[in-house]
């Protein structure tokens, strides 16, 4: 028998039925801890008063026209994120994929305006994830996401992650567009990319005169303790995509850009039917209004230090089943020696929620909002996981 979803997730089988702040009931009872946020989505948990309240009241005023007409409320949200970043324009998508598509477009399109169309080639690094689209999946490249969906779209190069010698040698070649970097790696296992080298790759984008894209899908939004990732560097990126944390929870991401950068982009070149629409805007210029606040950042930078901590402890405590720990902010993963996967079984069993990652990871993004009484409690469910697992192997 066929099913009626498309069978392209391996599912648990749990179905929540509602939730607040870290936790989820399930329809049977259940509460969960949820690390998981939805993948960093959940950015101020599940059902925050403050989004509840702007989410009703601007669906009784106001969902979808179109981008036929100006929209007060993806203006005001353009607004706040210029003014908070180094951005001097935004375009608004539904997800991180679409952010992807318009950022390949907008840089190949640059070069094109520039009198240079034989500058498309854009480099990527291992282990990224752009999203699951024809452009995402042809930046990042690893045969896991682009087997059997060939041919895939031409002009991409990867190159071994941190690898900047070779990153020179392609910049060099002068047919190199944009170069596209995740600050922290999320599906690849957590792997921050450090400041030096953020540093560096801007460094040599200048120099050969390439574009800098950064993905902030999973790390921005006040996840590492700063608004974005890249803040920690110093440097800034010709254009950024962001989406998962902004929305709270509701489909929403976007592109942010210089006005050289986005210069291509003229009325014509891009459009989204439904990005950008009054609710999706109305939700996100809340997140960002909480999000960005310097005294919320502190509390995300002081609780993650407390979880990071924490885990250090569970690390020591359980060598046989955890390596270390990395990641920055509340974007953290166990590099685990037993099987990620056998690790987050146990995880469920002890009604957990957590992500896996390549490397053998295992990521905790917890809400940005998590209570510290549930950091304590989260790590001693790990805990009772890492337990069970030592005693499988005996």
């Amino acid at each position: 028998m066929i099913p009626s979803l498309l069978p392209t997730y391996n599912r648990v089988d749990l179905a929540f039925e509602h939730g607040q702040g870290s936790w989820l009931v399930t329809d049977r009872g259940e509460r969960y801890l949820d690390l998981g946020a939805g993948i960093a989505v959940n950015a101020l948990g599940h059902t925050h008063p403050a989004l509840v309240d702007v989410l009703t009241r601007q669906a009784q005023k106001l969902w979808h026209v179109s981008n036929l007409y100006t929209i007060p409320e993806q203006q005001k949200l353009a607004d706040m994120l210029v003014d908070l970043t180094f951005a001097d324009t935004a375009f608004f998508t539904n997800s991180g994929t679409e952010a992807c598509e318009l950022a390949v477009k907008m840089a190949r399109k640059y070069w094109h305006d520039k009198g240079q169309p034989n500058r498309t080639r854009i480099i990527g690094f291992d282990g990224s994830f752009h999203g699951r689209s024809s452009a995402g999946i042809a930046a990042a490249g690893g045969e896991k996401l682009t087997k059997g969906f060939g041919p895939l779209l031409p002009g991409f190069t990867h190159l071994p992650f941190g690898d900047l010698d070779g990153l020179t040698n392609a910049l060099s070649e002068g047919d190199v567009a944009a170069v596209i970097i995740e600050p922290v790696q999320g599906e690849g296992g957590i792997r921050p990319v450090p400041d030096d080298e953020l540093k560096a790759i801007r460094a040599a984008c200048d120099q050969a005169g390439a574009l800098l894209i950064f993905d902030e899908v999973q790390c921005g939004m006040g996840r590492t303790g700063k608004l974005f990732a890249h803040e920690y560097s110093g440097v800034t990126p010709d254009i950024m995509m962001v989406a998962k944390g902004i929305g709270g929870g509701f489909p929403l991401g976007a592109v942010l850009a210089t006005e050289d950068a986005a210069s291509g982009m003229v009325a014509g070149t891009h459009g989204s039917t439904y990005g950008g629409n009054p609710l999706a805007c109305a939700i996100g210029a809340r997140v960002v209004e909480i999000v960005s606040d310097p005294a919320f950042l502190d509390t995300v930078s002081r609780k993650a230090g407390r979880l990071r901590q924490k885990l250090e402890g569970l690390v020591a405590a359980h060598p046989d089943v955890f390596e270390a720990v990395r990641g920055s902010g509340l974007m953290l993963g166990l590099k685990c020696k037993a099987l990620n996967t056998d690790v987050l079984a146990k995880c469920y069993d002890a009604r957990l929620l957590c992500v896996p990652a390549g490397d053998n990871v295992l990521r905790i993004l917890p809400a940005l909002t998590i209570e510290d009484e549930d950091i304590s409690e989260a790590v001693t469910r790990l805990e009772t996981a890492a337990k069970a697992v030592e005693g499988q192997s005996k």
